[in-house]
């Protein structure tokens, strides 16, 4: 594997885990919408990853060279299928007949904990990228 490739392999990386932690703050900000354009309480949503070869080209270069990178990228955004949850509020101007209102199913200690294992994932990515530049700038200096 070339150090492009890795570069492609960790950028690729990092826009994903930037979907990801644009999506769980999303989440957050929306932990107590009862109402939303579509109807009802907001849904949680939630990335889905999937590995694709690093460069537009890595199939061809994985055949050729015998070996190559998989990046990731989000295959899909998925919302939360579960009923939402239902807190009694009679004077909420949202709550049904019996005074219930939909609220979202949110855990905002879970989400919290799922943005900072993004934040992480993004910053890994950020120190291999730094690392392979490093590891450039030593070879250019060693063919002077």
């Amino acid at each position: 594997m070339s150090l492009f490739s890795v570069l492609s392999v960790s950028a690729s990386g990092m826009a994903a885990q930037r979907t990801r932690a644009t999506l769980l703050a999303e989440n957050l900000a929306n932990a107590e919408t009862t109402r939303t354009p579509e109807g009802g309480p907001y849904r949680r949503k939630d990335a889905v990853f999937i590995s694709e070869p690093a460069a537009p080209f890595g199939e061809v270069f994985q055949s050729a060279l015998g070996a190559g990178g998989t990046g990731v990228r989000v295959a899909e955004i998925i919302e939360d299928p579960r009923e939402p949850e239902k807190r009694y509020q009679p004077g909420h101007p949202d709550a049904d007949a019996d005074g219930y209102v939909a609220f979202p199913r949110i855990n905002p200690a879970e989400d919290m904990v799922d943005l900072m294992g993004a934040a992480r994932g993004y910053q890994a990515n950020v120190a291999a990228i730094t690392a392979v530049k490093d590891m450039i700038h030593r070879s250019i200096e060693l063919l002077r």
